[in-house]
């Protein structure tokens, strides 16, 4: 199937008289007919249903979807993108171990590793996702066991050269994890360029309505653990906690990673989404593939219109011609980007609030990429905590603004915009 026939058909396949819909499974509680039944589920000896925290019919099935679309090998949902990104570094890094990463992430993602995940003893190298290969490489340690980046960084718009930062990462005996939020898999789809796992935050485009948190993890199923195995012994050694069951043996590359962060990460930790608000981020889904053609429709348009202002000092759109990443977006988007547009007001930070101000239809919000059109001023919102030198290795301005074009007309998008600049 075409991937715009996925959006709708993947995931779940109703049987005859069955609901056309993807059923909601809103139980907490599965029963049995024996206590031995549900014996073998706890042992991971059959696949099934025992209680949602940590796996459930309804969320299954809209992950499946997501899996297909990816075209991975399994998949799992979590309550929010942050989780996602925390289960998807935690299920391989433990205290002691280090991780590489673009410094062009999101701000919340480079919190993340940047600071709580080195209270839990886990270092972190951001690395200029457009230093040469020679300098990059200097940042892994014997003790390195990830790479970390974003398709397209939020709100740098950076885009992230996957085939080179896999090969990078394989040749260091380590995974490639990539953010595809901004992307989706419409206009990228990282597993073909040689990414090992891709996650979401399905709040953004997935869900594309301001309507629910989610997030999610999809495995390639390629990578190769038991090959690297003294990397990897949460993967490749027992664990007792689960009658001495090895990960990468019983559940081979295909399934070991999600596995294990089902059975164990969200075991312990239960970060995962409510049946009900799965069954909403499916209705996004659905529309995705027609909604994702809008957005970068009308984002082109804004680009262009930004790119042609005297009071513009400068814009950032991977799809834009001229634009340091144009080459690099047509290899990884050659059908767009996304409907995120980074600019610059001349004037500095005072203009750019000064702008906001005074836009009408745009809403500022910390949301972005939804149906809505709506704009942030990053270094005073999801960037704040970060220093002046974070705030530059991220590719975040002072004077830089965020804005997400909506679904909605672009002439009106655009009118909104000329008539805010008019007051600076």
């Amino acid at each position: 199937m075409k991937i715009d026939t996925k959006c709708i058909e993947a995931g779940y396949t109703p049987k005859n008289g069955e609901s056309r819909m993807i059923p909601i499974i809103q139980s907490t509680t599965f029963k049995y007919d024996t206590s031995e039944d549900m014996g073998k589920l706890f042992d991971l000896e059959a696949s099934g249903y025992f209680y949602t925290r940590l796996q459930n019919p309804t969320n299954d099935m809209v992950a499946a979807k997501i899996c297909a679309m990816e075209g991975g090998s399994a998949a799992m949902l979590t309550s929010s993108g942050q989780a996602a990104s925390f289960f998807a570094l935690f299920n391989i890094c433990n205290a002691g171990d280090h991780i590489v990463a673009s410094a062009s992430i999101y701000g919340g993602t480079f919190n993340l590793i940047n600071v709580t995940m080195k209270k839990m003893g886990v270092d972190v190298t951001f690395v200029n996702p457009d230093d040469t290969d020679e300098n990059i490489s200097k940042a892994f340690k014997e003790n390195t066991k990830v790479v970390f980046g974003e398709t397209i960084g939020n709100p740098s718009l950076r885009v992230f050269d996957i085939e080179r930062f896999a090969n990078l990462a394989h040749k260091h005996g380590v995974p490639l994890i990539v953010d595809n939020t901004f992307a989706t898999p419409i206009n990228c789809r990282p597993f073909e360029f040689g990414a090992d796992i891709v996650i979401h935050s399905t709040t953004k485009y997935m869900d594309g309505h301001d309507a629910t948190v989610g997030g999610v993890i999809v495995d390639s199923g390629r990578f190769d653990w038991m090959a690297h195995k003294d990397k990897f012994p949460g993967l490749c050694t027992p664990d007792e906690s689960y009658h001495g069951i090895t990960y990468a043996e019983k559940f081979g590359k295909e399934g070991a990673f999600i596995t294990k962060c089902t059975a164990q990460l969200m075991r312990d930790l239960g970060s995962i989404p409510s049946p009900m608000n799965a069954y909403i981020l499916n209705l996004g889904l659905e529309s995705l593939a027609v909604r994702m053609k809008r957005h970068c429709e009308n984002a082109q348009a804004v680009a262009e219109f930004l790119a042609s202002n005297d009071k513009v000092s400068w814009v950032s759109y991977p799809s834009l011609k001229g634009d340091k990443y144009y080459d690099l977006a047509k290899k990884y988007l050659p059908n767009g980007s996304c409907g995120v547009v980074s600019f610059g007001v001349k004037g500095g930070r005072k203009a750019a609030e000064e702008f906001m101000k005074h836009l009408k239809l745009a809403i500022i919000a910390t949301h972005v990429a939804d149906a809505h059109t709506c704009v942030l001023h990053p270094a005073s919102s999801t960037h704040r905590q970060l220093t002046e030198d974070e705030l530059k290795a991220c590719g975040v301005a002072p004077e830089g603004i965020r804005f997400s074009c909506g679904i909605e007309a672009k002439e009106d998008i655009i009118e909104d915009i000329k008539n805010a600049l008019s007051f600076i």
